[in-house]
């Protein structure tokens, strides 16, 4: 019987991989690929996610990992490990749309924590969502993360994040205080 779980492989991003994790990222959440997952941010902001300049970025600092998962030979997820401090960052996270409701997110994010627990001794995993994805930020609670009420701007004018197609948006900060083994 096959799982979510099954046949993963977890690695760190090369900069061989820009190019398909570009791709997988842009089709989770914009366009109208994204519309075959759950995760779509269509509705909300048009235009870009990322570019091969931000993906490189992420996987070239020394403060950061872009972990990888692949299922036969083929990238179908990812995720932005980034230590600070007694805390990890988790962000760009994708799962290919068509693969989405499945259960990998909760594999990918709990391998994630545990490779940030292990890697770095990080006592809490940090996040930011934008503060309209309410199914999202409802996954996320459901995964042990809490709102902290915590806003930060959108940055509106500058479309490396994308176009907003409406003018309430800014990012919430998530927290989880990860388990010691």
């Amino acid at each position: 019987m096959e799982t979510a779980a099954t046949a993963l492989t977890f690695r760190d991003a090369t900069e061989v991989d820009v190019d398909a994790l570009v791709a997988l990222i842009e089709s989770a959440y914009r366009g109208d690929d994204s519309r075959a997952g759950w995760t779509t941010e269509a509705d909300i902001l048009e235009g870009q996610r990322t570019d091969p300049e931000g993906v490189l970025e992420v996987i070239k600092s020394p403060d950061s990992r872009l972990l990888t998962v692949e299922r036969d030979g083929r990238i179908v997820a990812c995720c932005q490990l980034k230590h600070e401090g007694e805390n990890a960052y988790f962000g760009m996270f994708a799962v290919s749309p068509r693969l989405q409701g499945a259960g990998l997110g909760k594999v990918i994010i709990a391998e994630a924590e545990r490779q940030a627990r292990e890697s770095w001794g990080v006592r809490e995993m940090q996040m930011t969502v934008i503060s309209v994805r309410d199914d999202l930020i409802a996954w996320y609670e459901r995964r042990g993360y809490r709102r902290t009420g915590r806003m930060t701007p959108f940055p509106y004018g500058d479309e490396r994040f994308g176009v907003p197609q409406r003018d309430d948006l800014q990012f919430e900060l998530l927290v989880k205080e990860l388990a010691q083994p």
